[in-house]
C-alpha cells in the first residue's frame, strides 16, 4: 500500500502549487536541516514562517520567477530523460506532487521507475556545475537532503541523481549517481522533519487562537476598545 497520494497536476501549475501549500517539500529539505552554532538558522526560520503564512492565508508564498538558466533546464528535460532511458534501458514515468499520508509533507520527483521502486532527480545545470558532478563521482552533498526526503515520502529503494548537459561531448553529457535507501538515515531525517512540522503546527495554532480571541473580544467590547 502506498504511503502517499498523487496530485497529477503538471509541475509549476496552479494546482501543483496548491497541492504543496503549507507542506514540507523535498526542495526545501536542506533549509529545514540548516543549523548554526547558536539559535535558529535563517533558512530554517524563513521556511517555518513561509509554511505558517501559507497555512494561515491559503496562498502559496513561493517565488515563481524562472531565470534563463532555469528555463534552459526545463527545455532540456526531454533530452535528459531520453539520454537516461537509453543509458539504463528503463522507461521513466512522470508524476505530479506526492502527499505523504497523515503528514504535512510531500515531494515532486522528476520521474519514477516501476511502481515507485526507483526515483529520478534530474538537473540540467551550467556546464561547470555538470563537470563538478563528474569530478566528484557521487551524489552531491547539497542534494542529499532532497533525495532523503523523497525516499522518506515514497518508500522507494533508491533515487538516481541525474545531471545532463548537451553542450558536452556525447560520452560526458549524462552523469548518474545513485543514492540507495538507508533506513537508519531516513529514520533520523524523519525525526527532524516531524519535529520541525510540530513547530509549524504550534505556531499556526497560536495564531488561530489569537485570532479567535480577538474575534470574541471585538464581539463583546467592540473594535474601538481594543
Amino acid at each position: 500500500m502506498r504511503r502517499f497520494t498523487i496530485c497529477d497536476a503538471p509541475q509549476r501549475s496552479a494546482e501543483w502549487y496548491q497541492a504543496r501549500l503549507g507542506k514540507l517539500t523535498a526542495s526545501r529539505a536542506a533549509d529545514m536541516l540548516a543549523t548554526i552554532r547558536s539559535g535558529e538558522a535563517a533558512a530554517r526560520r524563513d521556511l517555518r514562517v513561509q509554511l505558517v503564512c501559507e497555512r494561515l492565508t491559503g496562498r502559496p508564498q513561493e517565488d515563481e520567477y524562472v531565470s534563463a538558466a532555469m528555463q534552459r533546464g526545463i527545455d532540456c528535460e526531454p533530452l535528459a530523460f531520453a539520454a537516461y532511458e537509453a543509458h539504463t534501458g528503463q522507461v521513466v514515468q512522470r508524476t505530479g506532487f506526492l502527499s505523504l499520508g497523515g503528514v504535512m509533507a510531500g515531494c515532486s520527483p522528476d520521474g519514477y521507475l516501476g511502481d515507485f521502486e526507483g526515483l529520478i532527480e534530474l538537473k540540467c545545470p551550467k556546464s561547470a556545475t555538470h563537470l563538478s558532478y563528474w569530478q566528484a563521482g557521487t551524489v552531491p552533498a547539497t542534494y542529499r537532503p532532497q533525495l532523503l526526503h523523497q525516499l522518506w515520502v515514497t518508500g522507494a529503494a533508491y533515487v538516481d541523481f541525474v545531471s545532463f548537459d548537451d553542450r558536452w561531448p556525447d560520452d560526458l553529457q549524462l552523469f548518474v549517481a545513485r543514492l540507495e535507501r538507508d533506513d537508519a538515515a531516513i529514520a533520523a531525517y524523519e525525526r527532524q522533519a516531524l519535529a520541525f512540522l510540530a513547530e509549524v503546527d504550534t505556531e499556526v495554532a497560536a495564531w488561530q487562537t489569537r485570532r479567535a480571541v480577538g474575534t470574541v473580544l471585538r464581539a463583546v467590547v467592540g473594535d474601538a476598545a481594543l
